[in-house]
């Protein structure tokens, strides 16, 4: 959307020396964007909730299967092989140090206790022993790294010309971002003005949502992949992308300028961690919504050197790529068929991508809003191999066992710690699921999880889980607050 002519900034705002940021002109200028932004994502934001709690997208669930949703996760990684050079390549040193401390730390020292001391009532002073390296590998990692790059800045071993190689990894280039940021700032709805709305603005939000939930798809059964829960079903997916709908609404009314959906990098962070509460979502929600009243907080983060973050980027997306492809594993890979099938999705979405972003030109229907809407899909390298992997799978012949849709819709029964049942996974919090059991119209809602299963059903699934001799994963550790 971005992209398109009408939203060129203007030639006498190109020298930032020369603009005066407070005055009206330049005002109205980025307000007026975001207002018409904000429109678009506020229109574009109830496709999605449509689509999610109708049970729609639930509904083409049962037409995917691992050799969609494996390119799909992959790509989400492999796309971003680009980004995460460049931000490394800033300074090699510094990013392989990031890399090589959450390596140390996330795999080599995850076993090994740190003690704390610790108080109660029982024992009183005490120490504890924490998993701390398994539990904080990335934040460790960064705050090392970060605090490296800041001592390097005060004794001027990093260059301070901004031409020479390594400059981007000095700690003090938006030093007056701190200063200049308030200590409070409350936003509200409406805060650009009345949200305005257009059909090219619209038409493309509504293909970023469309990418959008294909992704959000894969990053589900990453999360459930990487946690050892098992694949989520029909109901939970509805429930996510209705929720992230939701979520798009309220950003687009808040004037954000972008939406909301889930991130590709946590997924990669909790395979990282091993750390699958969803407790420490809620907390680290609710430690945001703080931090973002207080400008202050956030501005310091702008502080990380792209280096760093650039060495982040090589383990996470890494470990999503290596998701993706760990789906696989239900699927036939002996087969032909399949491996023609992944192959082909893979590279055709690493492929398209890259040929249309280097002929950004090349896609001219003569109707402006079509064009954005096809160079967003196309350049979208998960809806590309998702894509093929979806049409593919479903119009080559072969048996669902070959196509591993079998074994990918089969409950675990496993008696481990690590997996637990679908229902106790995805059922609704706080016993709403129990309270709801009882109505037999909620079998109708797409987005509630059905009736509980009886007493005797639960004891057939004990008895088969007895008798069956699973295979324990690495344990998740979960984080109670």
């Amino acid at each position: 959307m971005l992209s398109m002519p009408k939203w060129t900034c203007p030639a006498w705002t190109q020298n930032a020396s020369l603009v005066n940021t407070t005055s009206p002109e330049y005002i109205d200028v980025w307000q007026s964007r975001m207002r018409e932004l904000q429109g678009s994502i506020m229109v574009g934001s109830l496709f999605q909730v449509l689509v999610g709690f109708s049970g729609l997208i639930g509904f083409f669930m049962r037409f995917i299967g691992p050799l969609t949703i494996a390119p799909t996760i992959s790509l989400i990684g492999l796309s971003l092989y680009d980004s995460a050079g460049m931000s490394a390549g800033n300074h090699w040193g510094i990013s392989t140090m990031t890399t090589a401390l959450i390596i140390l730390f996330s795999q080599y020292l995850r076993h090994i206790p740190v003690p704390f001391p610790t108080y109660n009532k029982t024992k009183k002073l005490h120490t504890s022993r924490i998993y701390i390296f398994q539990l904080l590998p990335v934040l460790l990692g960064i705050t090392l790294s970060w605090l490296i790059c800041y001592i390097f800045t005060i004794s001027n071993v990093l260059p301070s010309e901004p031409e020479q190689y390594g400059y981007l990894a000095r700690t003090d280039l938006k030093g007056d971002v701190i200063s200049q940021a308030p200590w409070f700032r409350f936003p509200y709805p409406g805060q650009w003005g009345l949200p305005t709305v257009s059909l090219a603005g619209v038409l493309g939000i509504l293909a970023g949502v469309l990418s959008s939930m294909i992704e959000s798809v894969g990053d589900y059964h990453a999360c459930a992949r990487l946690s050892g829960a098992p694949p989520p079903p029909k109901h939970a997916i509805n429930r996510g992308i209705g929720i992230e709908g939701i979520g798009c609404l309220l950003a687009g009314a808040w004037g954000t300028g972008n939406g909301t959906t889930s991130y590709s990098e946590n997924v990669g962070a909790l395979g990282i961690t091993k750390v699958g509460s969803r407790m420490v979502i809620v907390a680290g929600g609710v430690l945001m919504i703080i931090m973002g009243l207080f400008c202050k907080i956030g501005a310091i983060f702008t502080t990380i050197p792209t280096p760093v973050i650039g060495g982040m980027f090589l383990v996470m997306f890494g470990v999503i790529s290596a998701a993706g492809v760990s789906n696989l594993q239900y699927a036939d890979m002996n087969s032909s068929r399949n491996v023609f099938i992944f192959g082909f999705s893979m590279f055709s979405g690493l492929v398209i991508p890259n040929w249309i972003f280097k002929n950004p030109d090349a896609i001219a229907t003569g109707v402006v809003e079509l064009d954005q809407l096809l160079q967003v899909l196309l350049t979208t390298s998960m809806f590309i191999g998702g894509f093929f992997g979806f049409f593919l799978d479903n119009t080559i012949p072969g048996t669902l066992r070959e196509r591993g849709i079998m074994d990918w819709n089969k409950i675990p029964l496993d008696d481990s710690s690590n997996t637990l049942e679908s229902s106790e996974v995805y059922n609704l919090p706080f016993g709403i699921s129990s309270c709801l059991s009882s109505f037999s119209w909620v079998r109708y809602v797409p987005f509630l999880p059905p009736n509980a299963p009886s007493s005797q059903d639960e004891a057939k699934v004990d008895s088969l889980a007895t008798k069956q001799q699973p295979v324990k994963p690495e344990p998740v550790r979960s984080v109670a607050l």
